[in-house]
């Protein structure tokens, strides 16, 4: 069972979209089990659900452990870490979005087959957007199901294949996969990589002494100190034996639709995405909205953690002075006392907490990653008015998000939204800020840089959460009843 979470984090976290997942991989390095948890536990901010590495070892075979909480809770104990044995491990930090929230130890990744030619473990971060269809079809056929994760669409695709190997069982099973994947497998003797043909969800590679890594983000790569390589491109599977790495194209090249939202938040800021720093990218959005959205104020504070680049961008742009108006609590963990009703109803305020002496009398600009529900933000502004602040102004470091995302992040239906339901000046009233201003599609692209802002007729990336424009078709959410956009919309 898992563990029981009595405080209601959505109280808290009610505005942030949260990633899927994130994934790990090391070949050719001793105790390579420890480097993946590692690697998981930089991370973290990926998913805090769940985490699972599984191993090889000649004469050991594979093992695994899967655990729910945090990576530094579970893989740091050296009595499970040995048994973990081998030069090859995958491992995998889960937020459900696909299948059932906090189900059970089943739904943890990664998960494992065996097939006539052997073994193999897959990790997948991103989601699957004709799962439903494929899971009916395969059971149908007699597949049997062990947990509620799409991705386990994956290791049933690839035991029907007729293909003699592995790697080409991956390739035949992701090719009826639609949506956004990467994948990181393992067999007994290789580390295999994919990305889908529009490069949606991120995976990068790492060399580590005579060994390799792949990983979602690079700040993974720095904490076991492995050189970064490369991006894996769009469409590409990499698989890595002792040998050295092989690159094949195995889907059709397409033009590459990466999330957006990754520059935006997903991403740790010392991460580098494109050959560009997320630091950097989110102090310019700061710069962009400073120009965008001007406003006469004596503070500019960031929520923090995600807003504080932005914050700092826009301060240096409109030569307001930059102040930490809002003190986050560092110490707030996943669990928490057994709360009474009146400590549960202190929301935000066990997280964040308002610095009096600087807010006090001053016209103070806020600046936030998103607003997705608005509950949070309500509640910020309501601890800045009690501390003394004279105005808040809400300056938001993404365009509104009107749209739910079907390709690996946790999004409320539409209509709970605030931006599917409002405009912008109906936020503002509904929020109770004197003013709010996000920065505009262009604005985050140029950020992004893009100099031109974006390309209407074929978009640099995937930014279906604010305009509504999917690359690829949600199948099941269609078949259940969702509306695309219209051309009115």
């Amino acid at each position: 069972m898992p563990p029981a979470h009595p405080f209601d984090f959505d109280a808290i976290e009610g505005d942030k979209l949260h990633e899927e997942c994130g994934i790990f991989g090391v070949i050719g390095v001793t105790d390579a089990a420890n480097f993946v948890a590692l690697g998981l536990h930089a991370l973290q901010h990926r998913g805090q659900e769940a985490g699972g590495i599984v191993s090889y070892a000649p004469g050991e075979g594979f093992n695994s452990a899967r655990r729910f909480g945090y990576v530094r809770d579970n893989f740091t104990k050296q009595s499970l870490m040995e048994t973990l044995p081998g030069a090859l491990a995958i491992g995998h930090v889960r937020y459900s979005t696909a299948g059932s929230k906090g189900a059970a130890i089943r739904d943890v990744q990664p998960f494992f087959g065996e097939f006539s030619m052997g073994g193999a473990a897959i990790a997948h971060n991103g989601n699957i957007t004709n799962a439903e269809a494929l899971r009916r079809e395969l059971i149908e056929r007699g597949s049997i199901f062990q947990s509620s994760s799409d991705s386990e669409c994956i290791i049933h695709l690839m035991a029907r294949s007729l293909q003699r190997d592995i790697p080409s069982r991956m390739e035949d099973a992701l090719r009826r996969v639609e949506g956004a994947f990467s994948v990181v497998a393992m067999t007994r003797t290789k580390l295999i990589g994919v990305r889908d043909a529009l490069g949606v969800r991120p995976l990068v590679l790492g060399k580590i002494g005579d060994g390799w890594c792949l990983s979602s983000e690079t700040c993974a790569l720095d904490i076991i100190g492995a050189e970064y390589v490369r991006e894996i491109e769009p469409g590409e599977m990499v698989v890595i034996t002792d040998e050295g790495v092989e690159s094949t194209r195995p889907f059709r090249s397409r033009k590459s639709r990466f999330c957006i939202f990754e520059h935006v938040y997903f991403s740790r800021p010392d991460s580098i995405i494109g050959g560009r720093s997320v630091y950097e990218t989110r102090r310019q959005i700061g710069v962009e909205l400073a120009r965008e959205a001007p406003v006469e104020a004596d503070l500019v504070c960031p929520v923090p953690d995600s807003g504080t680049p932005a914050a700092i961008g826009y301060a240096h742009e409109s030569g307001i002075p930059y102040g930490m108006g809002i003190i986050r609590n560092q110490y707030m963990g996943r669990t928490f006392i057994e709360p009474t009703e009146q400590i549960r109803n202190m929301g935000v305020r066990l997280k964040l907490n308002v610095n009096r002496a600087l807010i006090r009398g001053k016209r103070v600009i806020l600046v936030d990653d998103s607003v997705v529900r608005g509950t949070t933000s309500r509640k910020i502004k309501e601890m800045i008015l009690d501390a003394g602040a004279a105005e808040v102004h809400f300056r938001i470091a993404s365009p509104p998000t009107a749209w739910p995302c079907f390709y690996g992040v946790d999004t409320p239906q539409r209509e709970k939204l605030l931006a599917a339901t409002m405009s912008e000046d109906e936020m503002c009233e509904h929020l109770g800020v004197d003013s709010l201003k996000f920065i505009s599609l262009d604005g985050l692209y140029r950020a992004a840089g893009e100099a031109e802002g974006r390309n209407d007729k074929a978009p640099q990336y995937c930014d279906a959460c604010f305009s509504g424009e999917y690359p690829v078709e949600p199948a099941d959410m269609i078949e259940k009843g969702f509306k695309l956009k219209t051309a009115a919309e």
